[in-house]
C-alpha cells in the first residue's frame, strides 16, 4: 500500500500514521462539508507564497510529523527517528494530506471515531483518544513525472545550444524541494565536468543539461526515479525530489576545431604566416564566460615563438597561421587543442574552453622546412678550406662557430629565426662531425643537396 522509511516498523496502525486512511465509508472532514459529530480537523499552519503544485492523488509524498494528545502529551515523532514517512497518496487515502504544498505545515485532528474508537490500541493510546498530527510536507512527485525545467537567465547571443556528446563544464547548487542543501559545486570551488547525454550523470541531469547555451542559468527539477531513486545517495533521502540551480559556463564537442573571427586586417595584407616563421604578437586570453586568464598587454611585452615548433598548444599554432602583421583576431579553442583536461595548475581550469583575442606585430620569414641555416649568395666551391684558416684538414667547433656567425652577420647566410644561434651552430657541426671525435676533416664535411640555392651544412 506504501513505502515506510527503511528498517524502521511504525508503533501505530497505518490508520494513524498515514492521516486517515478511508475504507469503506465517507469520513467526516472539517471543511469538506461533512457531517460536524466525527469530524476531522484541518488547520492550515503555515502556507507558503507560491505553491506551483498541491498533493493529488497517485502522488509520492514525504513528510515529518509530530502526534501528540490534544493536551500535547508527544505519543510518536519522526523526527525523533531522523527520517521521513513516505507514501504513495492513493484515491480515497490520505486525505488529510491532499491539497497541501510543499512546505506547508498543517495541524490535523483526528477524532476517537477515526482512529482508536473507545479501546485504543492496549498500550499507548487510551480509549477515545483524538490524536492531534502536526504535519510539514518536504516534497512530493508523481511516477509519471519527467523533470520540469525554469530558465533564469539565458544570454542573448547563444550561437550552439548543448547536444547529446558534448562536453559541459557548469556550476550548480543542490538542494531538495524544501530548501535542505546537499552538495555544491561553489563549495569546492570547482566546476562538475562531464558528457551530457551520454549517462555520466543521473537521467534527470542528463536530460536537464541538454539545449542550455554557455552562460546560461536553469533550475532543474528531478524526480526520484530520474535521480537517486528510493535508495537514495549520501545526504540525499531515499526518494527525494532533486533541485539543480546550473550555471553553464561553456561546452564543446570533441569533434570540435578552432573557431576564428578576424576582426581587422590591413589593406596591404599579401605576407601571410607560415610554418618556420619567427612571430611578435600580443593577446589576452581568458575563459567563455570572460575570465581573464592572462594578458600580454598588461605585462607590457610581446609573446615571440616560432609557428609549427611546438612552443605552444596545437590550437593556438593553428590559430597563428595565413595572418598578417598588423591583423587582430579572435580564436576559440576547444580544450582538446588547448590544455586538456589537466588544464595548467593554478592558471587554466581542466576541460576549459579559450578564447585569445590576437594582434600580430611582426613577422620574420622562416627557412625552407627542414633547413636551419641556408645561403643567401652562392655558395663557395672552396667552403672547407675558408672554414679551416689554418689549413690544417681539420675544423673544431669554435673556428665553424666563428666563420658561420661571420657569414650571418654579413647576410651572405641566415640562421633560423626565434631559435639560439649557438645551439643551432652546435648542432651543425655535429652534424658534420659524422664520426663524434669532435672535429671535421674534409672526407666529413657535406653539404646538402636536396637544394641547389638554399644549401646547408
Amino acid at each position: 500500500m506504501g513505502f515506510r522509511a527503511r528498517g524502521w516498523r511504525p508503533p501505530l496502525p497505518p490508520l494513524l500514521l498515514l492521516l486517515l486512511w478511508v475504507t469503506g465509508q465517507a469520513a467526516p472532514v472539517a471543511g469538506l462539508g461533512l457531517g460536524p459529530d466525527t469530524e476531522l480537523q484541518i488547520e492550515r499552519r503555515f502556507v507558503p507564497d507560491e505553491c506551483p503544485r498541491t498533493v493529488r492523488s497517485g502522488d509520492f509524498v514525504r513528510y515529518h510529523y509530530v502526534g501528540t494528545f490534544p493536551d500535547g502529551q508527544k505519543f510518536d515523532s519522526s523526527y525523533d527517528r531522523d527520517s521521513t514517512f513516505n507514501v504513495f497518496v492513493g484515491k480515497g487515502q490520505l486525505i488529510g494530506l491532499l491539497g497541501m504544498c510543499v512546505g506547508e505545515k498543517r495541524i490535523i485532528t483526528i477524532p476517537p471515531f477515526l482512529a482508536y474508537g473507545e479501546h485504543g490500541d492496549g498500550k499507548d493510546i487510551p480509549g477515545q483518544a483524538s490524536l492531534v498530527f502536526d504535519v510539514a510536507l518536504l516534497d512530493l512527485h508523481n511516477p509519471k513525472d519527467g523533470i520540469s525545467i525554469e530558465n533564469k537567465i539565458v544570454p542573448e547571443n547563444c550561437e550552439r545550444r548543448s547536444q547529446s556528446g558534448d562536453f559541459l563544464r557548469y556550476h550548480y547548487n543542490g538542494t531538495l524541494l524544501d530548501g535542505t542543501f546537499f552538495d555544491s559545486s561553489y563549495a569546492r570551488n570547482r566546476t562538475f565536468d562531464t558528457y551530457i547525454g551520454q549517462g555520466y550523470v543521473i537521467p534527470g541531469m542528463d536530460e536537464g543539461l541538454l539545449g542550455v547555451c554557455i552562460g546560461e542559468k536553469r533550475r532543474i527539477v528531478v524526480p526520484p526515479h530520474l535521480g537517486y531513486g528510493e535508495e537514495g545517495r549520501g545526504n540525499i533521502p531515499g526518494s527525494a525530489v532533486l533541485v539543480f540551480d546550473i550555471h553553464v559556463i561553456d561546452f564543446h564537442n570533441p569533434s570540435d576545431s578552432i573557431s576564428i573571427t578576424s576582426h581587422y586586417k590591413p589593406s596591404d595584407c599579401s605576407v601571410l604566416s607560415k610554418k618556420g616563421d619567427y612571430l611578435k604578437y600580443h593577446y589576452n586570453a581568458s575563459l567563455l564566460d570572460g575570465t581573464l586568464l592572462d594578458s600580454t598587454w598588461n605585462l607590457g611585452k610581446t609573446y615571440n615563438i616560432v609557428l609549427g615548433s611546438g612552443q605552444v598548444v596545437l590550437g593556438m599554432d593553428m590559430a597563428l597561421r595565413e595572418m598578417c602583421v598588423g591583423e587582430k583576431r579572435t580564436v576559440v579553442i576547444p580544450p582538446h587543442l588547448g590544455y586538456g583536461e589537466a588544464g595548467v595548475d593554478g592558471e587554466v581550469p581542466g576541460s576549459a574552453v579559450l578564447v585569445f583575442d590576437i594582434e600580430l606585430l611582426e613577422l620574420v620569414a622562416g627557412l625552407p622546412e627542414g633547413y636551419m641555416f641556408i645561403w643567401n649568395d652562392e655558395v663557395s666551391p672552396n667552403l672547407f678550406e675558408e672554414i679551416d684558416k689554418d689549413g690544417n684538414g681539420e675544423v673544431f667547433l669554435e673556428e665553424f662557430s666563428e666563420y658561420i656567425h661571420a657569414q650571418v652577420a654579413s647576410g651572405k647566410g641566415k640562421l633560423a629565426p626565434g631559435f639560439d644561434a649557438d645551439m643551432i651552430v652546435k648542432n651543425m657541426f655535429t652534424n658534420q662531425d659524422r664520426n663524434g671525435d669532435g672535429k671535421v676533416t674534409a672526407e666529413e664535411f657535406k653539404l646538402k643537396d636536396q637544394e641547389t640555392k638554399h644549401d646547408e651544412l
